[in-house]
């Protein structure tokens, strides 16, 4: 009866346990990146009244006879099954689809976590705001390329990185003339062009209908800083009886020089701006002339960037131009269960997970990320609820052990009278 009791008031703390671990699991089903545990119990000690007795001749063998001394705890299981996704809309907001970590530094360790909920520090660095770590991945270089094949690093947003100009090259005019109109018929488009400082330039492209299906065509223009004399540059463009312009596809029409007051280099010799034409046509159809395409931009800021599901970071700049900023980190291991709970939705390594496997986004094993949406909690309330359910009827049992043990007891005690 004495070991009874004892039995029973040792699962009773088991038990305890277990609805501590039940309460955990509630308490965080709001927790983003929470992985919910599980308890497991195994017997333990074994006290053998009789031990066993290998077959003879004439009788069989003979099974021990144990009596067991109660339950222990076996293990707390950590589930890092998939939870649900919730969308934010806010960029920072970063979920793992698949079986990766963030990695985040203290500067002095690297922690691995599920909860992407980050934000972008007074320093530009990419940190969880909740605990000032940092996202830990790998910095673009001036050129937007990344080398995943180096160290990982704190992840920065440069805001107020200037993107630097780029000088205008090469154009290309598009559309129709038409081969109905009048000789002396003009027809205008307005190209802007930009300078080696990113200072844009507006300049007049004119073509004027002359024999047959042709057209004589001039650039020209009125901007102060340019002090080429006009004409800037002037040809001729002729269509076949098919309509189709007679200029070496890819090849320059005309090529544009032209000198600035402003400081900027010229766009003179092997930097003058190509002009093509090979897209134009000269149907009998309205005259419709634009520039069709362009490069070249003025200079401007970083105002936002997005993150791509292979982790990459994409700089926006207020002139339009993109630029890749970094790419973030994700690491696996091949015993996620054996990471340690370091509070704070972070996990640290522990002998038993393995050394971890550092990975971008889209590598094999480590899934991809989305931005915009946060991973929830995977604690499964029915089965919480269930688990409640069996741990109170448990620990009710366990108590009715000891009260009937303690009457056998006093039903001992009473022979004496």
């Amino acid at each position: 009866m004495i070991r009874s009791m004892f039995a029973a008031v040792q699962s009773l703390r088991n038990h305890q346990t277990f609805m501590d671990v039940v309460a955990n699991n509630i308490a965080n089903v709001n927790t983003t990146g929470f992985k919910s545990g599980r308890i497991d119990f195994q017997d333990v000690l074994n006290q053998t009244l009789r031990g066993a007795t290998a077959p003879s001749a004439t009788r069989g063998g003979i099974n021990p006879v144990q009596v067991g001394l109660g339950v222990g705890i076996a293990a707390i299981d950590n589930f890092h099954t998939q939870g649900d996704l919730q969308s934010t809309g806010r960029t920072t907001d970063i979920a793992i689809q698949g079986d990766g970590f963030f990695q985040l530094s203290d500067g002095l360790q690297v922690l691995y976590s599920r909860d992407g909920s980050f934000d972008v520090g007074n320093d530009g660095r990419l940190v969880s705001p909740a605990t000032g770590l940092k996202v830990q991945g790998w910095q673009a270089d001036s050129a937007g390329l990344v080398d995943t094949g180096q160290p990982i690093t704190d992840i920065i947003i440069p805001f107020g990185r200037m993107s630097p100009p780029l000088p205008t090259s090469s154009a290309g005019i598009a559309g129709n003339l038409d081969s109905r109109s009048a000789a002396g018929t003009t027809i205008t488009t307005v190209m802007k062009i930009f300078d080696s400082l990113g200072a844009p330039h507006n300049i007049t492209i004119t073509y004027t209908k002359a024999a047959g299906n042709s057209w004589d065509w001039q650039a020209t223009t009125q901007d102060p800083d340019i002090t080429t004399g006009n004409p800037l540059t002037a040809g001729t463009i002729t269509f076949d009886d098919a309509g189709v312009a007679q200029t070496a596809p890819g090849l320059p029409e005309g090529t544009l020089a032209v000198t600035f007051s402003n400081g900027a280099a010229p766009a003179t010799g092997a930097n003058a701006i190509n002009i093509e034409m090979d897209s134009m046509t000269g149907f009998a159809q309205q005259s419709t002339v634009n520039v069709d395409e362009q490069d070249g931009h003025e200079a401007g800021a970083l105002t936002s960037f997005t993150v791509a599901p292979d982790g990459s970071i994409q700089g926006i700049f207020s002139n339009g131009f993109n630029q890749t900023l970094g790419r973030l980190a994700l690491a696996r291991f091949k015993n996620p269960g054996g990471l340690t709970r370091a509070g704070n939705n972070v996990f640290q390594l522990s002998v038993n997970s393995g050394l971890p496997i550092i990975g971008a986004p889209g590598d094999v094993g480590l899934g991809t990320v989305n931005s915009g949406t946060l991973e929830m909690s995977n604690a499964n309330l029915a089965q919480q609820f269930t688990d409640m359910i069996r741990a109170q009827r448990g620990f009710q049992a366990n108590s009715r052990m000891i009260t009937t043990s303690d009457e056998l007891l006093q039903e001992l005690i009473q022979l004496k009278r």
